[in-house]
């Protein structure tokens, strides 16, 4: 009945009209600029990210030194002095692990290493899939075609890697601007609300800061459960007799790469394999090792990528909805929603922003439905 009178209010029926088309007008101009500006507003996302996180030591830092841009400076030297001295030490040690497997394997080894291991895998592969090799023989050919496209696309690679560290370098700088100026970016927001609101918007924008804080800590919670279960899956296959070395690096870069949804799961693998081959190679258990005693897994490869794969299944159905949705205060289910959509909208940094912008969403909403509720009171 309410809703018909409105509609059948001339003026009510226009403004109606009058706001649903400068909607879409919005949305079309945004659709049109939004390859332009997306990359700006990326890094301006992530850069509320990484201030959210750090600012609470900044602003603590701050009140006992009574200087917030040397609190911005010292909480910036000691994060890069912390990523610099992890980095480095993983580095040294693998560059140990490279010279000892060097001075361990001679080539001529090496290359009759690595014979044996594609007879091996050749000869486990189904009987179809062995009718397609080279019928004319040319192996060489063929892997001579494989190099170069791989080397195209590294050329493509280096390009990307090129644009990340720019994007790296910018958010970082955007970082440091709102870490610096973040508490009078805050005061000219609020300054901005009409009277009529001032309640509801302090509220809406405390709730805001609050849902993004929570999901934050619940990725790094999720975040250092793999990390946990990674450092754990090594070991066992240690005690199996994998012989792998730096499990505890593996697992904290396991754990951090978990915050790139689809391909940070899987970055933790690649040390691991690379080290259990470099300390596998030779050793004819090592070579002959079955997977269940069924699947051929040399060096315990095919055991790594199994451990990984279950870790992120663990974490992909299990914590990341508990732990993630329980912080922004979403039901499991609502979270994995969230996230097929997002990822099937804009990819993995789909979900990357999927649950805090859900999160944000049921925020704004909620102050909407309380300001229609109470709209007689404002």
């Amino acid at each position: 009945m309410r809703i018909g009178s409105i509609l059948n209010t001339p003026k009510n029926y226009f403004q109606l009209i009058y706001r649903i088309i400068i909607g879409l007008i919005a949305i079309w101009f945004l659709s049109i600029i939004w390859p332009y500006i997306s990359n700006v507003v990326l890094m301006l996302v992530f850069a509320f990210l990484f201030t959210t996180v750090l600012l609470s030591s900044v602003d603590a830092l701050e009140r006992k030194i009574g200087s917030r841009g040397l609190s911005v400076l010292a909480v910036v030297i000691i994060l890069l002095g912390s990523i610099g001295t992890f980095i480095g030490s993983f580095i040294s040690q693998m560059s140990q692990q490279a010279i000892e497997f060097s001075n361990r394997i001679d080539k001529d080894t090496l290359t009759q290493e690595f014979k044996t291991l594609g007879e091996k895998f050749t000869s486990s592969m189904p009987e179809f899939l062995q009718n397609m090799q080279p019928s004319d023989g040319n192996t060489a050919g063929k892997l001579s075609e494989i190099i170069n496209s791989v080397v195209g696309s590294l050329a493509s690679m280096a390009g990307a890697i090129g644009n990340f560290f720019f994007i790296a370098a910018m958010v970082f700088i955007f970082t440091i601007i709102l870490l610096a100026e973040y508490h009078g970016f805050r005061k000219s927001l609020v300054n901005a609300i009409p009277n009529k609101y001032f309640e509801v918007g302090i509220k809406l924008i405390y709730n805001i800061e609050k849902s993004v804080s929570s999901y934050l800590r619940g990725q790094f919670l999720s975040a250092a459960s793999v990390a946990a279960m990674s450092v754990t899956g090594l070991l066992l296959l240690n005690f199996f007799g994998a012989n792998l070395t730096l499990t505890v690096f593996i697992g904290i870069i396991a754990g951090l790469a978990n915050l790139i949804p689809l391909i940070g799961p899987f970055v933790g693998m690649v040390p691991a394999i690379l080290i259990a081959f470099m300390n596998n190679i030779g050793n004819d258990v090592a070579m002959a090792h079955q997977l269940f005693g069924v699947v051929p897994s040399p060096f315990y490869l095919l055991d790594i990528v199994l451990m990984f794969l279950i870790v992120q299944q663990i974490e992909g159905n299990l914590i990341t909805p508990a732990l993630v949705g329980k912080s922004v205060g979403l039901h499991p289910m609502i979270v994995m929603i969230a996230l097929l959509i997002g990822g099937t909208i804009l990819g993995p940094l789909g979900m990357l922003f999927a649950v805090p912008a859900t999160g944000v969403m049921k925020v704004v909403l909620q102050e909407i439905s309380f300001v229609r509720k109470n709209a007689h009171l404002l």
